[in-house]
């Protein structure tokens, strides 16, 4: 008999829904069917994850996460602060799962789970935020003042976009803030309501809305900054523009960086891949590029 492959399979048991205890069973099944040895561990709280893979030994072949964006989030970011690298597989089950869909990973858990045994393994890029790291997005400004407004069913369907549509509904409260971004084509210095750095085709489920030729292992970010709407025919004008990507308004700044700085007059709040990322006045982030290995269908 062959030496078992080893992996760590970690998996969020109140993702979407808590949809993967239909299918646990089965999904192992796979895993010990493609020749692995499972050490399962089902997430306790949040930043278990990351405990976990930045503690892991170097024992495993392979690393399996399964639960939403900021589960893979954690798992990624456990590994790139631990002193070694794993292929990692993916099994999306949160509500948006952007990034998943931007792997053309299967909405199936059991087909999924089976693009992880059969599939090969994408260097795809990373980001890192200051000292911290994110998946996909960082974002800033609007949606922030309104989390606590929006609907929970509305947030599991639209995920940051809600915020940011919702936002949009109340021109009169729109906070902007002053900033000065520095990246690779220059300087911006001006009032912004929102802003997006991504490494992604989809946001909150939108296709397009994060630029055309999007590529997930080409060493850059995608980055749209908004400026705040004087009136409600430039706040549709906004709107159209993203949904379309029609980035012919003055109102949005789109551009293509590996690297930038972001400076604010005071301390700004942030999200990582959905999960708060703290506050801040600056911050610098970067384009790791091809530094994690993703399982993806031949």
């Amino acid at each position: 008999m062959n030496k078992s492959k080893r992996m760590l399979f970690i998996y969020n048991p109140k993702s979407g829904k808590a949809q993967i205890r239909n299918y646990l069973a089965d999904i192992l099944d796979v895993f010990v069917r493609a020749g692995y040895e499972v050490t399962i561990y089902p997430t306790q709280r949040n930043g278990d994850a990351v405990e976990i893979m930045t503690t892991r030994k170097p024992i495993y072949d392979l690393v399996v996460c399964s639960g939403g964006d900021g589960t893979l989030d954690e798992v990624v970011t456990g590994m790139m602060k631990s002193a070694f690298k794993t292929p990692i597989g993916y099994i999306p089950a949160g509500s948006t799962n952007d990034f998943g869909g931007s792997l053309h990973l299967p909405k199936n858990m059991l087909q999924a789970a089976e693009t992880i045994v059969n599939g090969k393994n994408f260097s795809c890029d990373v980001g890192m935020f200051n000292d911290d790291i994110f998946v996909y997005i960082a974002a800033f400004g609007l949606f922030t003042d309104v989390s606590y407004e929006t609907k929970q069913d509305m947030k599991n369907l639209l995920g940051h976009m809600a915020y940011l549509l919702e936002g949009m509904k109340r021109l009169s409260t729109i906070r902007s803030y002053h900033m000065k971004v520095t990246h690779d084509g220059g300087v911006i210095e001006d009032e912004f309501m929102f802003g997006m750095i991504t490494n992604s085709e989809s946001v909150g489920g939108f296709k397009r809305i994060t630029g055309k030729n999007v590529k997930l292992d080409d060493g850059v970010f995608e980055v749209t900054l908004i400026k705040k709407p004087r009136t409600p025919m430039e706040l549709n004008e906004i709107t159209v523009s993203l949904m379309h990507r029609d980035i012919e308004t003055t109102a949005i700044h789109c551009f293509k960086t590996t690297k930038l700085t972001i400076e604010a007059l005071e301390p700004l709040a942030w999200t990582l891949d959905g999960e708060y990322g703290g506050t801040h006045k600056q911050v610098n982030i970067e384009n790791l590029c091809r530094q994690m290995d993703i399982r993806v269908a031949k």
